[in-house]
């Protein structure tokens, strides 16, 4: 089985992803961990996100700077757009080249992306579900893990999509408003609904 784990920035994906991967037999495939060995020196991505942004938006060791790009896209709808349009087909690549080399196993694939339908991931995914938060604690979350102020946190959040995006469109729905007990609750029946295997059974 392949499920999908989405949602906006600070929901708490990494939260989720990280307990999947301490209790049960699965494999995360983490869509933003790609995006980042991808943005290494003298990778076609990187030759391509040159030619459409800028030399200047690579330092000097040739690696892509992320940060200058996020502010670009965050500020500039058409921008975001085009990165978006040359990242996916990158990222779907990797991603399905890592399915493959588990798809014969008893594990359960998890494909950890924010990006998850907008880059059309969702159409290879047996299962969605949909990580939200409090909008102020997705907020805090931002502005503590990437280390930006307020502004830049909500104009970042204000790029995404909302909650209701994702309670429309995924199949289980998680609420992550710091409240670790009920999260690895709901988890747990998910998990049990999909048969995905726990790591220890005794």
């Amino acid at each position: 089985m392949i499920i999908g784990v989405t949602g906006s920035s600070g929901a708490g994906k990494s939260t989720v992803c990280e307990f999947l991967e301490n209790n049960y037999k699965v494999k995360i495939i983490n869509a933003d961990k790609i995006s980042k060995k991808l943005s290494k020196k003298g990778t076609s991505y990187v030759i391509e996100i040159i030619e459409k942004f800028g030399k200047d938006i690579v330092n000097e060791e040739g690696e892509l700077k992320r940060k200058k790009l996020a502010e670009i896209i965050y500020n500039n709808p058409e921008k975001r757009e085009l990165l978006n349009k040359c990242t996916f087909k990158y990222i779907i690549k990797e991603i399905k080249a890592q399915i493959k080399k588990v798809k014969d196993t008893e594990t359960t694939i998890i494909i950890d992306a924010p990006l998850l339908f907008e880059s059309g991931l969702n159409r290879i995914c047996d299962k969605i579900i949909g990580v939200i938060s409090n909008r102020d604690l997705q907020i805090e979350r931002i502005v503590a893990r990437d280390n930006i102020d307020y502004e830049d946190a909500e104009k970042r959040l204000n790029a995404q999509q909302s909650n209701k995006y994702y309670i429309q469109r995924c199949d289980k729905i998680i609420e992550n408003n710091n409240n670790l007990k009920n999260v690895f609750t709901e988890l747990e029946k998910v998990c049990k609904e999909y048969k995905v295997v726990l790591t220890n059974t005794n």
